[in-house]
């Protein structure tokens, strides 16, 4: 769920996360899944937890594209999805 409660630490957030995630594809354009999930993990403790849910929002709101090919998840923007 992605309402906060008065438990909740914002820092441990699936936005948070995905916030973070969202900054590091936009810096480089490209990353690999491995990558990207070592990103999280030191970044936030609990990262590897809210990892996968994170992408997940990522990939609903329609700014990553993920290519199987070569296990990569690319920032594509706000309108370039479309």
């Amino acid at each position: 769920m992605l309402r906060p409660s008065k438990h909740s630490n914002p820092d441990r957030t699936v936005v948070n996360v995905a916030l973070l995630l969202l900054k590091r594809l936009k810096e480089r354009r490209l990353c690999d899944y491995g990558s990207l999930l070592t990103y999280a993990r030191r970044s936030v403790p609990g990262g590897d937890v809210l990892f996968l849910p994170s992408l997940n929002f990522l990939f609903l709101m329609g700014l990553v594209e993920y290519h199987s090919k070569t296990d990569s998840f690319e920032y594509v923007g706000k309108h370039e999805t479309v």
